[in-house]
């Protein structure tokens, strides 16, 4: 079985102005499909050569668990990402940040703060605890929350390459970005 790029959920240019056309060509056509075939080679031979990209996350290490996390961990990123998105999720979800942050402003200060104090490359996610409480995590390399038990719900993708031809060094200004593309009818379906 192997793994495919899935398609993007939106134009390349659909995110601009807050991501660029040129930005998506590279992070997905590039970046993301290279996960993807390395994955593909990797797994030729293992246990995990029909093994689906969730069980490699729990299951994998070194070179699969890499390639592999980072080929799911970007398919989730796109779908976590809408050109009409933005704004402030609704209903349960809503009713679960204000819960468990105390406001949806201070639920987007801790990601916030939490994507631009993070070390090197990751990823910021917000996931649901096997207690069912909401929580902000921040993943180096390929980390994702799959592997500790928890359910992801959204995540902001912190390496360089999905950034850096448009803001540079500005993580602040990709994250501000990044808030005004976020799709919360995906995040309220994958809760």
């Amino acid at each position: 079985m192997a793994f495919e790029l899935p398609p993007l959920p939106f134009g390349q240019n659909a995110l601009e102005p807050h991501i660029s056309e040129q930005t998506v060509y590279y992070h997905y056509g590039k970046h993301h499909k290279t996960y993807v075939d390395k994955t593909n080679k990797l797994v030729e031979g293992t246990k995990f050569a029909n093994a689906s990209l969730e069980t490699i996350i729990k299951e994998a290490d070194g070179g699969i668990y890499n390639n592999g996390a980072q080929a799911w961990n970007h398919t989730f990123y796109w779908n976590s990402l809408h050109p009409d998105g933005g704004g402030k999720p609704s209903g349960d979800l809503l009713g679960m940040i204000e819960r468990d942050f105390g406001s949806f402003e201070e639920f987007q200060n801790q990601f916030t703060n939490s994507v631009t104090t993070l070390f090197g490359s990751g990823w910021v996610w917000l996931a649901l605890t096997k207690d069912g409480k909401l929580t902000v995590v921040q993943k180096s390399n390929a980390g994702n929350p799959l592997r500790d038990g928890m359910t992801p719900l959204l995540t902001c993708d912190v390496w360089e390459h999905a950034y850096y031809l448009d803001r540079q060094n500005r993580k602040p200004e990709y994250v501000e970005a990044f808030w005004k593309l976020v799709n919360w009818k995906a995040v309220e379906n994958r809760l």
